[in-house]
């Protein structure tokens, strides 16, 4: 089991030296064991690239020739779960979701009564925005932007479908936001702030399309494999037209992968003694879910998980992985309890589980992420200096 190293190696502590290099306020995590302070402190320029599920142990494996691979400086441990809602949100942030409170791709809010998908602020069940609803986006997330919290001009970049989305501003803050529609674009939007005005510079930067292809076909896939290539020749031209601009360009990620087979796959619906067990949908992620015990059959959720699903998942209790630190350090988010449910199912090796509402969408991912393995957990360290 990988857990988080909220202590100096997480993309949490990343984020902690970047506060620290343009801050003018003190960053509620240690700063990375990786980073010289110095270095940052010095750039004009600061420009994060986070790659969608590319992992550490992905990157290693790649040519010798990629760039990206030949300026890997570190391994990072992701958040838990390792997960996009969960670590985005640290990117935007600068802080664990122990602070932040967005604990998977779908969360329980107790004071909007359902369970819903934060990124796409939308109900799970059918879809429905929230925001039509009337639910606020700031009232619901309570974000803490980091481009709030520190002393430059901050951008981020991010394709146009989201750009603008609920989530987006909510949490990008102060920044300017910039969209883009393809991987060239993204560059060339990366140059034109880089090459732009004189003034100290933090940009922030999101490419989504590997993990697409990822869950689509698997991490060891062709189309991965060819697309990454594309996303290194891309970065090795944007480097070199930045040459002299006194940046510091890190790429990094907000979780690795994993490949799981269509028998690896838990449904609930063929366990009903288990399913009957539970008071709300599963949250969280197919690798670590959240469940919502009705208090009368706690001992029957617990015998069966422990009889029939041993060898496919961990039993935990929520409150133990909070205490324990999974979810970070200091003060949790007051509504983290209820985000967590009253047991966790961490699943081993490859395994997944998932339940379906009435009338949802069915699909199986290849690639899957979220737990507590190697390749998902750790993510890479990219720096380049121009």
């Amino acid at each position: 089991m990988t857990l988080p190293d909220y202590t100096g190696g997480s993309i949490v502590n990343l984020l902690s030296s970047i506060q620290a290099a343009l801050g003018t306020e003190p960053a509620s995590y240690a700063p990375s064991r990786q980073i010289d302070a110095q270095c940052l402190a010095d750039a004009r320029n600061i420009v994060l690239i986070v790659i969608d599920g590319l992992g550490y142990h992905f990157l290693r494996q790649q040519p010798e020739h990629s760039l990206l691979r030949q300026h890997l400086s570190a391994r990072l441990t992701s958040v838990f779960p390792s997960t996009t809602a969960s670590a985005i949100t640290s990117f935007m942030t600068g802080v664990a979701p122990q602070q932040h409170g967005l604990t998977g791709w779908f969360t329980y809010f107790k004071e909007i009564g359902t369970v819903a998908a934060p990124l796409p602020f939308k109900a799970r069940y059918g879809g429905a925005s929230l925001r039509d609803a009337g639910v606020g986006a700031l009232g619901l997330f309570e974000p803490m932007p980091l481009s709030n919290k520190i002393n430059a001009h901050s951008h981020i970049v991010l394709p146009r479908r989201i750009v603008d989305s609920d989530y987006t501003t909510a949490h990008g803050g102060t920044a300017e936001r910039c969209a883009y529609v393809s991987l060239k674009q993204l560059f060339e939007r990366l140059l034109r702030i880089v090459r732009g005005r004189e003034e100290r510079k933090y940009v922030y930067a999101y490419w989504p399309e590997f993990d697409s292809l990822a869950h689509a076909h698997g991490v060891g896939s062709a189309p991965v494999a060819a697309h990454f290539a594309e996303i290194d020749a891309a970065f090795a031209r944007f480097i070199g037209a930045i040459e002299g601009s006194d940046t510091i360009v890190m790429v990094t990620a907000d979780h690795g992968f994993i490949d799981s087979q269509a028998q690896q796959m838990i449904l609930l619906e063929r366990h009903p003694v288990l399913a009957e067990t539970l008071a709300l949908p599963l949250c969280g992620e197919p690798r670590v879910a959240f469940c919502y015990v009705h208090a009368h059959k706690s001992e029957q959720f617990e015998n069966y998980v422990t009889d029939e699903l041993g060898d496919c998942a961990t039993l935990f209790r929520s409150e133990d992985l909070l205490r324990q630190g999974f979810f970070g350090l200091g003060e949790p988010h007051p509504r983290l309890r209820e985000r967590i449910g009253h047991y966790t199912l961490i699943m081993k090796q490859n395994y997944v589980i998932k339940d379906w509402l009435l009338g949802e969408r069915r699909y199986a991912h290849i690639g899957v992420h979220g737990g507590v393995s190697e390749q998902e957990m750790h993510v890479p360290l990219v720096m380049v200096e121009r």
